[in-house]
């Protein structure tokens, strides 16, 4: 196992946001509560430790206890469970989308860098328990965003008319799917496994909430995972509060919209808030509330379905779970029901996030720490001894590929392709020619700087003309260097993001996330690669 570490500035896949968050930009002070290192989680324990009561602790273990009934907890899960009820419990929490058998690769970041931290801060302060919580989106509707996955360079897809929250979606019609993934895995022994994991989880299980849950707890129970779907009934009604607030005063867009204001200047807005940011959710149903301010009623969109003020308050105290918050309010909601201390999440989660600190002021609910979840490139001993014989560099990796090769043909070619010198050249010449022109009027002055530009324009081009000539000449090295940055780079994208699991499961075995948890560092602020 080898371990190189390129700063996530310096990978160009990261936003200006995100890379001044970490290097803690005083600007964007403002837009959080307290920065991600070991000694801030001290004041973060107590500040949460003094808005979440006892009660909620109860209901919250109890409803967990009760969505593992169908799943076989392991014991570090169920001892997490319990201890979940003590006042000096805290959770860690990451969510994600119910992607079709993980999706990418990023997934089991997120999972494995809330997992770590907890061990971090447990050895930090050995006076508290800390729990390593997946928040399942079982309410999002997005199914076009989950239903595929991808595997030795093919996209293996669910096809399916989805409606409503895609938790409740049932499984059937994934049978095609088992024999689509099959028939890529191979016969090994981790194939074997695999596939017989993909039938448990979504032939055996009748709903896609269920089906991840089983999935990802078979991944990571050793580990004192907990898995939360927080489509609840009991959990909604402790946040009824404040989506009766959001109903009354659109509490979230007021604030939200100031927040945009401050915070555009550092980077493109992620999300806009409605005026109402909640969705009413039955059976394959979930669509937006909104509000008709003349006839002082709430409509559901795209439905016949309309409250007056009165019949939409009754309505939320009788079925608290038909209220579904959406990407503005759903955070508050997490914070609300979960003893939480860290929301460990991706770029794009965290700048949404950071539209949320004055909205999470204006409820009066203790804002977490974010976190930016690792983020890894595997490559095997067979690629990291290519990259070296190439004299291909981690940096060199990262780049993108026109900039990649166009690097590499001046590095390997015998010659020098960089015309900076005749460039330099050609300007100290023209200098002489502008001390003449001074002496003379303005349109001789006006002639030679034409000339200039005119010169230099020529000798840009023949610099490319002889960078292409010599991307010909060596196009066998230049084959060889591309074919290897598209094996760790997909689609000229980070691999994260594109490649599933199971490919390095195939190789790898058990062994893949057991190297992943020993060897990755959620506070350390660099991306990684791993040559197993």
């Amino acid at each position: 196992m080898d371990i190189d570490c390129i700063p996530f500035r310096n990978t160009n896949y990261f936003s200006t946001l995100i890379c001044d968050y970490l290097d803690e930009n005083p600007k964007l002070k403002q837009f959080y509560n307290r920065y991600p290192n070991i000694d801030n989680f001290k004041e973060q324990i107590e500040e949460k430790s003094k808005s979440f009561n006892s009660e909620n602790r109860a209901l919250l273990s109890a409803i967990l206890s009760s969505q593992y009934t169908s799943s076989e907890a392991s014991e570090l899960t169920t001892q997490n469970i319990i201890a979940l009820k003590d006042s000096n419990t805290f959770t860690i929490t990451t969510g994600h989308q119910l992607n079709l058998f993980t999706g990418p690769l990023y997934f089991l970041y997120k999972i494995i860098s809330t997992i770590n931290l907890c061990k971090e801060l447990k050895e930090k302060y050995p006076e508290y328990n800390f729990v390593p919580v997946y928040w399942m989106a079982t309410e999002d509707h997005d199914f076009d965003e989950i239903n595929y996955f991808n595997i030795n360079g093919k996209k293996i897809h669910w096809n399916k008319d989805a409606k409503g929250a895609v938790g409740e979606l049932t499984t059937k019609g994934l049978e095609e799917v088992s024999s689509l993934l099959s028939l890529e895995l191979g016969n090994s022994d981790n194939a074997k496994y695999l596939e017989n994991l993909f039938e448990k989880a979504y032939l055996k299980h009748s709903n896609l909430a269920d089906a991840t849950r089983f999935l990802v707890n078979e991944l990571f129970k050793d580990y004192g995972l907990v898995i939360l779907d927080a489509n609840r009934k009991e959990l909604k009604k402790l946040f009824s509060p404040y989506v009766k607030e959001e109903l009354l005063k659109e509490t979230s867009y007021n604030a939200v919209i100031k927040t945009n204001e401050l915070l555009f200047e550092h980077g493109n807005i992620q999300v806009n808030p409605r005026d109402i940011n909640l969705f009413y959710l039955k059976e394959n149903l979930r669509e937006r509330i909104t509000k008709e301010i003349k006839m002082k009623s709430y409509v559901v969109n795209n439905t016949d379905i309309k409250f007056t003020e009165k019949e939409i308050f009754a309505e939320l105290e009788h079925h608290p779970e038909r209220f579904s918050p959406n990407v503005i309010m759903r955070p508050l909601y997490q914070e609300v029901i979960l003893p939480n201390l860290c929301y460990i999440g991706g770029g794009g989660e965290l700048a949404y996030w950071f539209q949320l600190k004055e909205y999470f002021n204006a409820t009066k609910v203790t804002f977490p720490i974010l976190l930016l979840r690792n983020s890894v490139l595997i490559q095997t001993q067979k690629q990291a001894k290519k990259l070296k014989k190439l004299n291909i560099s981690i940096e060199d990796l990262f780049l993108k590929r026109h900039a990649f090769i166009n690097k590499k043909v001046r590095e390997i070619s015998n010659i020098d392709i960089d015309f900076s010198t005749q460039k330099k050249h050609l300007q100290q010449q023209f200098e002489e020619l502008y001390e003449l022109a001074k002496q003379t009027d303005k349109s001789f002055l006006g002639a030679v700087k034409a000339q200039e530009k005119k010169q230099l324009k020529g000798l840009e081009n023949l610099e490319k003309r002889l960078l292409k000539a010599q991307k010909r000449k060596l196009a066998d090295q230049v084959s060889r260097m591309t074919d290897i940055q598209n094996q760790l780079f997909p689609n000229q994208g980070l691999q994260e993001r594109n490649t599933n699991f199971s490919e390095f499961y195939l190789q790898f075995g058990e062994s893949l996330i057991e190297q992943l948890i020993e060897n990755i560092k959620p506070l350390d602020k660099d991306f990684r690669v791993l040559t197993l």
